[in-house]
């Protein structure tokens, strides 16, 4: 057994576990702990004795709320932009390892799932939800994109969903999560470390289907019809446009909503859902995210939308342009383009 402050890696019977330990803060991810697990991943890839991975974290609030973007944000506020670079790269390359590798991964997506939580669980081939599951990725509202190999997620999801969830960063519960390909299956909260101790005794996955249950009743199928109409749009403003032409409640609200995140940001993430939907794979949605993310300290909103939201959390974000009406399609695709010496490049080991 190996155990570090912020994330336990052993072998417990058939299984391999990894369990988040930083509940305080809400298990954030930061680059020691994703190369704890790439290294445990290698290492259990070709031991025998290693049937299946499980992956959980300490506490009932969170699985993992994401990547610590304080320490990021303060380093992209002193013009450090390597270690952001450095981090993102190494993350990416553990998403891409997940949703390649070999061996069954189960994820225990209970409690907060967000951003840097998705990365690390929906690339899995068994994911649990509970009723405490909320999962989300609101990057836009910190001036960054739904990243972590998202794309792919809200690319591969059904209708305009994708488009809908990564605009918004509406919070899913367990039957959400569920329709929008996220997660697999509902497991009741107390029945996990049964489940957890079924999965290191048996090393079989199929163990999860007789503890699976139906979960509450959420709310996106009930607006398929409606999010499939006014997310066709060509763009984030025709898209707007239409949302603010209608005189519902959840035009009015999801209007606000996207409205609330950086401008940049989401153009940037319709054009990523879409483009990736043309090639839906994780090295693609991976790649074209990075291109992103290297440049959002430089070049986009994330140390402003940082700062509103986490550091001074005034909620009041002045982002570089306001409106999305205003935003000049040129910078939209100069943080989107290729990145040549510096494209994110994967191990083929």
């Amino acid at each position: 057994m190996a155990e570090t402050e912020s994330v336990i890696i052993r072998q417990s019977g058939r299984a391999g576990r990894i369990t988040l330990n930083r509940p305080k803060a809400l298990n954030a991810l930061d680059l020691d702990m994703v190369r704890a697990i790439e290294a445990a991943l290698t290492r259990w890839r070709d031991d025998d004795d290693v049937a299946l991975v499980i992956i959980d974290a300490a506490g009932e609030k969170a699985f993992c709320a994401g990547g610590d973007i304080a320490a990021l944000y303060h380093e992209g506020k002193a013009g450090r932009f390597a270690p952001g670079r450095e981090f993102w790269a190494e993350e990416y390359r553990l998403n891409r390892m997940i949703a390649r590798y070999p061996k069954p991964y189960v994820a225990l997506m209970d409690g907060i799932v967000m951003g840097g939580g998705v990365g690390l669980s929906a690339h899995g081939d068994v994911r649990i939800v509970t009723e405490r599951s909320m999962v989300a990725m609101p990057e836009c509202g910190i001036g960054l994109i739904p990243d972590v190999g998202a794309t792919r997620l809200l690319a591969t999801a059904p209708g305009r969903l994708g488009e809908y969830l990564g605009l918004t960063g509406f919070r899913m519960k367990a039957a959400d999560a569920i329709l929008a390909g996220f997660a697999d299956v509902h497991v009741p909260a107390e029945r996990l470390p049964e489940l957890t101790a079924r999965l290191e005794e048996t090393g079989d996955p199929g163990v999860v289907d007789g503890f699976a249950t139906p979960p509450e009743p959420g709310k996106l199928e009930a607006r398929r019809e409606d999010i499939d109409r006014l997310f066709a749009g060509e763009d984030a403003v025709v898209i707007l446009t239409a949302l603010e032409s209608e005189e519902t409640e959840f035009a009015a609200e999801t209007a606000k909503a996207i409205r609330r995140g950086s401008p940049l940001s989401v153009a940037v993430t319709l054009a990523l859902v879409r483009s990736v939907r043309d090639n839906p794979t994780i090295e693609t949605a991976l790649t074209h995210e990075y291109r992103y993310t290297y440049r959002s300290q430089s070049h986009g909103d994330f140390v402003e939308g940082t700062r509103a939201v986490v550091i001074d959390k005034d909620r009041n974000p002045q982002w570089p342009v306001a409106r999305q009406e205003d935003l000049p399609r040129e910078l939209v695709e100069a943080v989107m383009a290729p990145l040549g010496d510096d494209e994110l490049r994967f191990d083929e080991k």
